[in-house]
């Protein structure tokens, strides 16, 4: 199996031809688990990561959506977090919610997640919210601000419908060690 990681960043123009003439011929031929376990990644390589799981899905639609997505994810060890928005827009939220915390995911990417599902999904936002806490309060993000933090916060908070766990949960990300809960702390007002 090629890996995901090999076929975005050390595969030359030459190797992804030849992966989709591979394919292709595969294909024709009817053998079709050949032609996604050797050449399906390569051959389908996008630029986005929900472009490259779109690519596939629609040359192998036998291959049920979370399935595929697991077997994407698996080609990117110790990058599982970037396919929460992959995972969000195919509507898998449980799959989703443990790729937020799985390994860091983008903060602002979260609250957007949170934001828009606030009304349709509620646990899901309440997650993506604690996850976008968790990983500011890791020192992961881009630019972020204090903004960042009070939509976070708020997100959970509404998300829960003022639930006990959202307390509970928002309590422990800003009584933890990390890097950057005293900076969090302070765009709250709570400094301890």
């Amino acid at each position: 199996m090629v890996s995901f990681r090999s076929a975005s960043t050390g595969s030359t123009t030459s190797e992804t031809s030849i992966a989709r003439f591979a394919e292709e011929e595969l294909l024709k031929a009817g053998r079709r688990a050949e032609a996604f376990n050797q050449y399906a990644l390569l051959a389908n390589q996008a630029n986005t990561h929900i472009a490259t799981f779109r690519a596939v899905a629609k040359k192998y639609p036998e291959l049920a959506k979370d399935n595929l997505l697991n077997h994407l994810i698996a080609s990117t060890p110790g990058e599982p977090g970037k396919w929460f928005a992959t995972a969000k827009t195919l509507k898998l939220y449980e799959q989703a919610t443990r790729l937020a915390w799985a390994s860091p995911c983008d903060p602002k990417t979260l609250n957007r997640a949170a934001r828009d599902h606030l009304k349709t999904q509620p646990d899901f936002a309440m997650q993506c919210a604690l996850a976008s806490l968790h990983w500011m309060s890791m020192g992961h993000g881009f630019e972020l601000t204090g903004l960042d933090v009070l939509e976070a916060h708020r997100f959970a908070i509404e998300a829960a419908a003022v639930t006990q766990q959202a307390r509970t949960s928002i309590e422990q990300v800003l009584a933890s060690d990390g890097p950057m809960v005293a900076w969090m702390q302070r765009s709250l007002g709570t400094v301890r």
